[in-house]
């Protein structure tokens, strides 16, 4: 268990900088040492609104928001107001000295004094949090240094000139409560959040073509393939819709880049037709579906896991896709690679499924190990015997040779109709036949491949916890909660959704006296499926769906709920 667990929250109104100064303060943290998790929340207006950032400070890895804070830093009065009940006893709240103090532990700040420009107030704000929080001046200094370069040394002096100021006041004003133990630095640690690192495992696998319409919260994995995009040889079309998003993508494909198509579930709507058609093409294609609260535009910057079976349905007709679900930043680079690497190998859509949470949250990790990744299938770029190459070809375990057009004289035909093997259309019932055995074989292949569910506890537990997806951080932790209070509670995590591999699981269910599943959405849309799939009943649900992340406490508190 940690011996070091804080928590910080940043909140106030939109455009008051408070991004920047969470953003700042995680990547000092990270190169002091610490671990750190943090969320964002954020409301869906154009021009202002309530946000907050949310910063969990650990000297072990954490995968959750906590449910209470120790240090509240107000950039407005609404922030004193919606925030303050949630502060831990001896919590400090730090604001303006123009704002009414509405705690008995306050640090009000002159911001007036310490800068006279006003756009500086989020330096103020952040050389306060480091000074109250014990770090070295060192760290802020040369970041800020980092982050001005561009803008020349004059703006460079001046962002430290505030800085030393604000620390200068803190020290003088402000006690050393809140001081953090001393961390062996980690200046080579990376600091990413869930879209980031999706794109960085996509593009560890290849991606070469990204086409996107943007859709909070998932066009941050196009701007972060934009802004590598030069370096790593791929192109980015910002498109009119995500109609012509999926459809550029599978052209894209069709022509031998692997191809990825970010989106949220309005614009996975859109698509189904298109996914049908990569159905009957057998062609790859990479869906990043960051799921937000629905239906229709619903909570557009809250999170939720309400598109699970929509992922696995969306589309008509009958053909094999896979589904997969990461539940922490760092796997989020696992499951980008993996994406792209099913979708290569089977010649079928691969979706992943990740939400607002886990998109937008960040994570101190270790440089990722490039060298632990497993190689992706590629295109036969040969054109041996072209008279005779059948696209479609009836093969053992029903993945065809995939050929690209425009290399020597093979002809690579494709096709939205059901086609014989050579990829011409036919009405032929038994060549129909072949081809749907084809699809159901390509499925069973898949299903050797799925990735296993990660297991917690002891074998024979009182209680199962289930998951999926990005909820596994908080059960979790709600579980080591129990098994502190001397409870037998066991975890079981899912990362590949469908399809699934019940003889990798089943007796996991059945050695349990009771199983809870938990999950972001109403229906309890994971409980059906294994409830379908196995006929084991799972006795209790959890589920949240007020638009914000499923927390540790929320968990424990809904266990015991009558």
């Amino acid at each position: 268990m940690p011996t070091l667990d804080r928590t910080i929250i940043i909140a106030g109104a939109a455009g008051q900088g408070l991004v920047t100064v969470g953003e700042l303060l995680s990547k000092i943290l990270t190169r002091a040492g610490y671990e750190i998790f943090a969320t964002q929340h954020y409301m869906s207006r154009i021009r202002g609104g309530h946000n907050s950032f949310r910063l969990r400070i650990s000297d072990l890895p954490r995968y959750s928001s906590a449910d209470n804070y120790d240090i509240l830093f107000a950039f407005d009065q609404d922030a004193t107001t919606l925030h303050s009940d949630m502060l831990h006893e001896g919590g400090t709240i730090i604001l303006s000295d123009k704002l009414d103090a509405v705690h008995k532990q306050c640090v009000r700040i002159p911001f007036d004094k310490l800068s006279s420009n006003p756009r500086y107030e989020n330096i103020v704000a952040l050389g306060v949090l480091c000074s109250l929080l014990g770090l070295e001046r060192a760290l802020p200094e040369q970041l800020l240094s980092e982050r001005f370069a561009s803008k020349g040394e004059e703006i460079v002096q001046e962002n430290i000139a505030v800085l030393i100021s604000a620390y200068e006041w803190s020290l003088a004003h402000s006690d050393k409560c809140s001081q953090l133990p001393k961390m062996y630095a980690h200046p080579e640690r990376i600091l990413v959040n869930g879209n980031n690192s999706i794109a960085l495992g996509a593009m560890a696998a290849g991606v070469k073509f990204c086409a996107f319409y943007p859709m909070t919260p998932g066009s941050s994995v196009a701007q972060t393939l934009i802004n590598h995009s030069e370096e790593m040889g791929l192109v980015v079309e910002q498109v009119e819709d995500e109609i012509a998003a999926i459809n550029m993508a599978l052209g894209a494909s069709y022509a031998g880049a692997a191809s990825l198509v970010p989106t949220s579930g309005g614009g996975f709507a859109l698509m189904t037709e298109a996914i049908s058609l990569a159905g009957v093409m057998e062609q790859p294609v990479v869906i990043v579906l960051a799921q937000r609260p629905g239906p229709a535009t619903g909570l557009p910057t809250r999170t939720e896991q309400g598109d699970l079976l929509f992922s696995m349905f969306g589309g008509h007709g009958e053909f094999p896709r896979i589904v997969l679900a990461p539940s922490t930043i760092e796997e989020c680079f696992e499951m980008g690679h993996r994406a792209v690497s099913f979708a290569e190998r089977y010649q079928t859509p691969a979706i992943l499924l990740t939400d607002q949470f886990l998109a937008d949250a960040l994570q101190s990790l270790e440089t990722y190990d490039l060298h632990s990744l497993g190689q992706v299938h590629r295109p036969d770029y040969s054109d041996t015997e072209p008279a005779s190459y059948q696209r479609y070809a009836l093969t053992p375990d029903g993945i065809s040779p995939r050929r690209i057009p425009g290399i020597g004289k093979t002809t690579v035909l494709a096709d939205s109709h059901a086609h014989n093997e050579r990829g011409n259309i036919t009405e032929d019932k038994a060549l129909r036949n072949s081809m749907v055995k084809k699809m159901l074989l390509k499925e069973s292949s898949i299903r050797k491949d799925v990735i296993p569910p990660r297991y917690y506890g002891n074998s024979n537990p009182d209680k199962l916890l289930i998951c999926w997806g990005s909820s596994e951080g908080a059960v979790r932790e709600a579980a080591e909660s129990r098994i502190e209070h001397g409870e037998n509670v066991a975890v079981l995590c899912f990362s590949q959704v469908y399809p699934l591999d019940v003889t990798q699981f089943i007796h996991y269910l059945e050695n349990a006296k009771e199983r809870v599943c938990i999950e972001g959405n109403a229906f309890g849309q994971f409980a059906w499926l294994l409830k379908g799939l196995t006929c084991i009943p799972i006795e209790k649900n959890i589920s949240r769906y007020d638009g914000r992340p499923l927390t540790a406490g929320y968990i424990v508190h809904k266990m015991y709920e009558e």
